[in-house]
């Protein structure tokens, strides 16, 4: 990511979260294309479209946000900046994923964007831009709480990691 946090001004901090939040979202959005229609609630697509949903919601806000502070005003940090700072990892769904699956997809991912902001927040100067991106982390951190409780109601069942099974390239004989 070629972002010097140094000089990040509040309407590019803003830019950037809308688009980390854009991002993850699309790639929740693909993920549903990947593993199929729902069959059932609670599956891997359900789980993936939930969470897309959670994502648009997250960029609706700061959109708002960013919209009641600088008006129509271009956007100078975009998703092409981005890549994968909470998006989930792209080779992580496929065919047959539970929904316990999909959610420690999410988990890890919502880890990642809390992580991204408690890093960044050593490089901000910006005193409203460090206070943006604490809010930023605290909400990741609610994220992260929101998918350890549905994960604490999905039956257990093999971790992403120990079902390789159908995993691309996997020998299954």
């Amino acid at each position: 990511m070629s972002i010097d946090f140094r000089t990040l001004s509040l309407q590019d901090a803003l830019d950037l979260a809308i688009s980390i939040e854009e991002e993850a979202k699309d790639r929740y959005d693909d993920f549903v294309q990947q593993v199929g229609t729902a069959r059932y609630e609670g599956d891997a697509a359900d789980m993936f479209k939930l969470m897309a949903g959670y994502e648009a919601k997250h960029r609706d806000e700061l959109a708002s946000r960013r919209h009641a502070l600088f008006g129509d005003a271009p956007r100078k940090i975009t998703q092409a900046l981005l890549d994968d700072v909470e998006a989930p990892d792209r080779g992580k769904p496929r065919p047959f994923m539970s929904g316990r699956q999909a959610m420690e997809v999410a988990l890890a991912s919502e880890e990642k964007a809390r992580d991204f902001f408690d890093g960044a927040l050593g490089m901000v100067t910006d005193p409203r831009v460090k206070d943006l991106f604490l809010v930023l982390r605290d909400e990741e951190e609610q994220h992260i709480r929101l998918v350890k409780s549905r994960l604490a109601r999905l039956p257990p069942g093999p971790s992403v990691e120990e079902d390789e099974a159908d995993a691309p390239g996997s020998d299954p004989g």
